[in-house]
């Protein structure tokens, strides 16, 4: 299966950490944020890219997704 990485924005600090906790229990390969900037990466696999993003959608993020 192929590595693809989702970079997300949200408004606030708040949300983007919920998104990385959530994203963590997922089980996704790599997760990093920009503390207190909104911004999130994470790495998933493609088995997963789905649900990753639905979850940063709930939340209130935007995305850009990135297949490697």
């Amino acid at each position: 299966m192929s590595e693809i990485e989702i970079q997300a924005t949200f408004e606030g600090e708040g949300a983007a950490l919920e998104a990385r906790r959530k994203l963590q229990a997922l089980r996704v390969i790599e997760v990093s944020d920009t503390f207190g900037s909104g911004l999130l990466t994470a790495t998933v696999d493609e088995s997963v890219a789905d649900r990753a993003l639905h979850l940063i959608s709930q939340i209130g993020g935007s995305t850009l997704v990135r297949v490697e």
